[in-house]
Order: C-alpha cells, then sequence, then structure tokens
C-alpha cells in the first residue's frame, strides 16, 4: 500500500465530526492528538523521501536535455568540420536521448505530483495539531461545563420529583383525614342512638313500685283464701 494510500483517511479526516460522537470527548481530544503527532511523523518521513525522488527525477530530466542540447553542437561541429558521417552518429545518439527524456519528463512529472500531495498532507496535520492544541484547553472546559450542568439537571428532575411525591402525600393525608373524620362522627351517631334506645328499652322494662304493691296485695289475698278454706 502506498503512503498516500495509508494516510487518505487523515486527508479527511475531522476531528470535531470525531468528538461529535465520542462518549468522552476529553480522553477524545488527547488520544486524538497523540495519533496526529504519531502520523505527523511518519508523514514527515515519508515526505522527505518523495520530495527527494521528486528532485532526483528532475535531476535525471535535466541532465538528459543537457545532454541533447550537446550532441546536437557536436553534430553542428561535425558538419563544420566536413565529417557528416560523425554528425549522423551524434544525431542518432541525440535521437535515443530525446526518446528515453520523453520518459524521464513523465516519471518527474508524476513524483512532482506524489511530492505535491505529500505536503498537502502534511500541512494538514500540522494545521489539525495547531488548531487541536490551540481548543484543547477550551473544548475541555466547555465538556467539564456540560457535563456539570447534566448533573444539576438530574438533580432538578429529582427535586422535582421529590416535591410531585410530596404534594401526593399531602393529599392522600388529608383525605385519611377527612375519612377518619367521617368514620368517628358515624361512629358518636350510632353510639348515641343505642343509649336513647336502651334507655326506652329499659323505661319499660323496668318493673314499677305500683306493680309490686299490687303483686303484694294479690298474694295475700290468696294466702287468706286457703286460710278460710
Amino acid at each position: 500500500m502506498s503512503i498516500l494510500a495509508r494516510f487518505r483517511d487523515i486527508m479527511a479526516a475531522n476531528f470535531h465530526a470525531l468528538l461529535d460522537k465520542a462518549e468522552n470527548p476529553e480522553k477524545m481530544i488527547d488520544q486524538y492528538l497523540r495519533n496526529l503527532n504519531s502520523d505527523l511523523g511518519k508523514v514527515k518521513s515519508e515526505t522527505a523521501a518523495v520530495i527527494a525522488e521528486e528532485r532526483r527525477a528532475r535531476r535525471e530530466y535535466d541532465e538528459c536535455r543537457e545532454e541533447i542540447a550537446k550532441l546536437e553542437q557536436y553534430a553542428i561541429k561535425a558538419l563544420e568540420a566536413g565529417n557528416e558521417a560523425d554528425a549522423r552518429r551524434f544525431l542518432e545518439r541525440k535521437a535515443q536521448a530525446s526518446a528515453q527524456a520523453e520518459s524521464l519528463h513523465k516519471a518527474w512529472q508524476i513524483a512532482a505530483s506524489n511530492a505535491e500531495k505529500m505536503r498537502q498532507l502534511h500541512d494538514k496535520l500540522v494545521s489539525d495539531i495547531r488548531e487541536l492544541e490551540q481548543r484543547r484547553a477550551m473544548l475541555k472546559a466547555k465538556w467539564s461545563v456540560a457535563k456539570t450542568q447534566q448533573r444539576i439537571n438530574e438533580i432538578t428532575s429529582s427535586a422535582a420529583n421529590s416535591g410531585r411525591s410530596l404534594s401526593a402525600f399531602g393529599r392522600m393525608e388529608d383525605r385519611i383525614n377527612r375519612e377518619l373524620d367521617k368514620a368517628e362522627a358515624l361512629a358518636e351517631l350510632n353510639a348515641g342512638a343505642a343509649d336513647d334506645i336502651e334507655e326506652l328499652k329499659a323505661k319499660y322494662d323496668a318493673p314499677s313500685g305500683a306493680s309490686i304493691d299490687e303483686e303484694l296485695a294479690a298474694l295475700k289475698a290468696r294466702i287468706q283464701g286457703k286460710d278460710q278454706a
């Protein structure tokens, strides 16, 4: 796998999107920064190698062009000296060098393109690292505030639930008190009614003094009747 393919995910990296998905953004920031610094070291080494390759390809291409120019000058000198055969040989070598120069030019263009991509990759990493380092403290502070606010919201919600529970308990207590008052009042009414009935029964059930006298007189009369008989 080429260096460009190996680091293509770095070029497309967006640490803001990663933070949104992270369960703990504070740890994610530190880990992402460590990863970027590690990647930056690798990219620097690879970038230097690619740039060196681009310079080598450019140098070979330039040297080939210089050789072509020299061969042409030698051909001219040979003709001026009246040696057409030598001039032909120089021109034949020039044609070979020109074909080689075309291949070297293509190789140099590819190397130059790779070098530019590596420079972009390097600059992207440096920019991300600088931005993250500048914003790390701010992002951590925001995360801390967010966690504190979340805890406050949870406590507030619990307090609200407790208030509703106390209110419901108060309503239940009021209902129980009403039922108790009602039961006590009913018991008093029932007790009063029972006492009245019992008193009324006693009025008619208890023997009166007149009835005893009458019964005593009747007994005496019965006794006297037996004696007379």
